[in-house]
């Protein structure tokens, strides 16, 4: 018979077989940022779409947030937002670099993937960067020891064959071709550069393949860091949606163009997801969100906002999402993917934000924050592991452009209410935009009876009276927190030498013979083997 300590020792191991796992090793994290896709693009969320059966299995195997927000309604400031765990009064980044934009993400920020790498991870981004990608500013010099993809927008720079826009832009000029008049909204004389780490591999880029290109760059990441046995962070900023690629196939009918580029945005994902599992399933959390709403203004290329439609400001003119402090300019969707620790097919009404990813991933590295400057993410970890579902008490909007001062709180959630201190609309696809309104008392609406933001609570009700003194402390506190805390001045000057180009000489700066980043006339060979163009951009 066993002896009782042998069956203390059993019941020690059955019981520890039950309980929820501890971490023994730093799991691998891959940050999946898909650009300006709406709440209503996962059909998980919205039953009208169809196109995104990889991101809804991803759904059902972990844990959707219906309630998770980018931290600004625009590139540039969610991206550091995300890369920070900061808003941008403290960050610096408050509306978007240019392509000659000589600064960045200032210098004296740290970001996520520093701290990965101080903590032993192989770090990577492939994808939109957009946050300077002059000098110290690229991202090879802000902790990613990897970088592939194009350092702004696919849009901000020309190309052969261009992808989709309103109004459409014109190709690339080639020597030879008669000037042109320019275009609004079109850069018709630089195009657009795709770098691997700080060479220029290709300019301009070829759309129709750079979701291949962007899923077999990833798969290679994850190969030379699981080879080398250290835990990675792969931060995949995706071109999608933005303005949609040229589609490889033409589009089904009744899905549109943009419903094509949504269909191969999600066979991306799915590819990112096999590949993370084929490495080991369960020794990488994937999360996937959004930077910000659609781009309304775009007409049948923008996304779907799903039922965050801002009523009041579109009765008043103008949209109501991307740029906006309305639900659909920051309201995105959000999924987290981590088998055997992140519970499947769990919906969390937690309230979340992008903020979030920074001090979670830390924690669950066991790495330390930054000292010396105070976060606005929350370390949710609890959340995802489904022990909780209770999120910020309060979530700050800044304008992203649509009216008011950029970067400025103009809207503050506190539970289900959200306040609003200024309105405005950005630009609607009929054109109209609507004008900046702020008053003495803050439009208050209660989202857990009116998600499309239709109706304000009356002034005069007691529902008013009774939350008002809140939200007013609530706001108070925070701009008084921001104002005494470290806070950073970004860069945005500009200078036509910081544009990135791969050859002067040529007409759009085009790489000459360069066929694609593994090949081309004078190609010399990569780290990894490859071929590639040798001119330096920086």
């Amino acid at each position: 018979s066993l002896s009782p300590w042998a069956v203390l020792v059993l019941t020690l191991v059955l019981v520890g077989l039950r309980a929820p796992c501890v971490v023994s090793r730093q799991p691998n994290f891959i940050v999946i940022l898909a650009d300006d896709v709406g709440w209503g693009d996962l059909g998980a969320n919205w039953a009208e779409t169809k196109e995104t059966p990889h991101l809804d299995q991803l759904a059902a195997e972990g844990t959707r947030f219906v309630d998770f927000h980018s931290a600004a309604s625009t590139c540039s400031p969610s991206r550091a937002s995300l890369l920070t765990g900061r808003l941008g009064l403290r960050n610096g980044v408050t509306h978007n670099f240019a392509i000659s934009s000589l600064g960045g993400l200032p210098l004296n920020e740290t970001t996520l993937a520093e701290v990965l790498r101080e903590a032993g991870y192989t770090t990577g981004a492939i994808g939109k960067w957009h946050l300077g990608h002059h000098g110290r500013h690229h991202p090879n010099s802000r902790g990613f020891d990897y970088y592939f993809g194009i350092p702004y927008s696919h849009d901000m720079g020309c190309t052969d064959t261009p992808g989709y826009n309103l109004p459409p832009c014109p190709p690339c000029p080639r020597h030879g071709t008669a000037a042109r008049e320019a275009r609004k909204d079109c850069y018709t004389e630089v195009a657009l550069p795709l770098f691997e780490n700080v060479t220029i591999v290709q300019q301009p880029v070829e759309l129709g393949t750079l979701a291949t290109r962007y899923a077999e760059e990833a798969a290679r990441f994850i190969q030379r860091a699981s080879d080398s046995g250290r835990p990675f962070f792969l931060y995949l900023a995706l071109a999608h949606m933005h303005v949609p690629l040229t589609p490889p196939l033409p589009p089904a009918p009744g899905r549109g163009i943009y419903g094509a580029s949504l269909s191969e945005m999600d066979a991306l994902v799915g590819r990112i997801k096999e590949v993370a599992d084929s490495h080991g399933k369960g020794n990488t959390l994937l999360w996937f969100a959004g930077d910000n709403g659609p781009w309304a203004q775009k007409c049948e290329l923008a996304g779907r906002l799903g039922p965050f439609v801002g009523a009041w400001q579109r009765q008043r003119g103008g949209s109501s999402a991307k740029q906006t402090t309305w639900e659909g300019g920051h309201r995105v969707p959000a999924l987290v993917y981590w088998p055997g620790r992140v519970p499947a097919r769990r919906t969390s009404h937690a309230l979340l934000s992008v903020l979030d990813i920074f001090p979670t991933l830390v924690a669950l590295a066991g790495a330390a924050l930054p000292p010396s400057r105070r976060f606005d993410g929350l370390d949710v970890s609890p959340v995802l592991f489904g022990w909780s579902d209770v999120g910020h008490k309060v979530l700050l909007h800044p304008n992203s452009g649509a009216a008011g001062k950029v970067g400025e709180i103009e809207a503050l959630r506190l539970a289900q209410y959200k306040a609003f201190y200024t309105t405005g609309g950005a630009t609607a696809c009929d054109g109209s935009t609507g004008p900046a309104e702020r008053g003495g008392a803050p439009l208050i609406f209660n989202l857990e009876r009116d998600l499309q933001e239709q109706e304000p609570l009356d002034v005069a009700s007691g529902e008013y009276q009774a939350v008002l003194p809140a939200i007013s402390r609530a706001y108070t506190q925070a701009l008084q927190d921001i104002a005494t805390d470290k806070v950073s001045v970004a860069d945005y000057s500009q200078d036509p030498a910081a544009v990135p180009c791969c050859d002067a000489r040529h007409a759009g700066c085009r790489c000459r013979g360069a066929r694609g980043a593994h090949g081309g006339d004078g190609a010399t060979l990569g780290p990894h083997g490859e071929k590639r163009t040798p001119q330096l951009c920086l």
